[in-house]
């Protein structure tokens, strides 16, 4: 990887079947593709089937300035395919199908040295539903560097014990209100954000814990310091990518700017730019958001 900032992505690329048609999606590839949009050498870590999906798919990373090498091809496995319920814009629903070519990412010594040499090593629940894929998972994490979760829980495809090592092996830690509702139950945690945000960082020893609201903005603990967005109102065309966006923009930005809080303001903007947006991966830049930001 050369002197960029460099983003490793584990985990499911796939196509979203949608009222309107096939989207390309699954979280750790949105974030991927953001996060290149933003700055970052990003590479997805994850397989598709040698079948008609699987190349449209690599053709549509391609166009997105993904390199496809770090994505494996399986003939025993079909391309992963999701089917999405928007009918709730703001709460999309989705059928995810097993097992898909994404279930068996296997390891070897290439995908170990991208991830040793990423400055970000960026994983989710999802991606750990089956054996292969999470015995890969767990040797990737032994060697990275900076391990981020983004919980993304999608049931019935995760146990709390799986989620609960994922937890423990994260420096960063990534949700939206209603998983942090549902890991905090497990510790009888109080409800209020900020103090069971700070019982999850003292427990699994976190050195970021992010929360997303929706509509209503994020919240983030850093360093053992509390940050808010209120979040702007926006016409919402679709939440899909959304919160991928905002986790991209969030991480270049605690790379690159001393102010926490502006970091998280920019990552709020960058998220709910792309609400208003159709599809999970629509062209951003910093000019972009900046320019969104002077608008809400």
């Amino acid at each position: 990887m050369n002197a960029k900032l460099s983003m490793v992505c584990f985990g499911e690329v796939l196509w979203d079947i949608l009222p309107t048609g096939r989207q390309a999606g699954g979280a750790p590839f949105n974030v991927a593709v953001h996060a290149h949009q933003l700055g970052f050498n990003a590479k997805l870590i994850s397989r598709v089937g040698e079948d008609e999906l699987g190349h449209e798919l690599l053709a549509f990373m391609e166009e997105k300035g993904i390199e496809t090498s770090s994505v494996q091809r399986g003939k025993t496995h079909l391309t992963g395919v999701v089917k999405a319920n928007v009918s709730n814009r703001s709460e999309v629903t989705y059928q995810i199908v097993q097992p898909v070519a994404w279930d068996y990412i296997s390891y070897d010594s290439t995908v170990s040295e991208w991830v040793k040499e990423a400055n970000l090593f960026v994983y989710g629940s999802l991606g750990a539903r089956s054996a292969r894929s999470r015995e890969t998972l767990y040797q990737l994490l032994e060697e990275a560097n900076c391990k981020v979760f983004d919980i993304n829980l999608r049931p019935p495809h995760y146990t709390r014990a799986i989620v609960e090592h994922l937890i423990e092996k994260a420096d960063i830690v990534k949700m939206n209100h209603h998983e942090l509702a549902e890991v905090t139950s497990w510790y009888e945690y109080p409800g209020e954000p900020e103090t069971a945000m700070r019982h999850l960082a003292e427990r699994y020893d976190l050195r970021t814990v992010c929360v997303t609201r929706g509509e209503n903005g994020a919240c983030l603990l850093h360093n053992d310091l509390f940050y808010e967005n209120q979040g702007v109102y926006v016409e919402v065309q679709d939440t899909i990518g959304s919160g991928d966006s905002f986790l991209a923009a969030l991480l270049y930005q605690l790379q690159v700017n001393s102010s926490i809080q502006a970091a998280l303001d920019f990552a709020c903007a960058t998220g709910s730019y792309v609400a208003t947006q159709h599809g999970a991966t629509p062209i951003l830049s910093h000019t972009t958001v900046e320019s969104f930001m002077q608008m809400v």
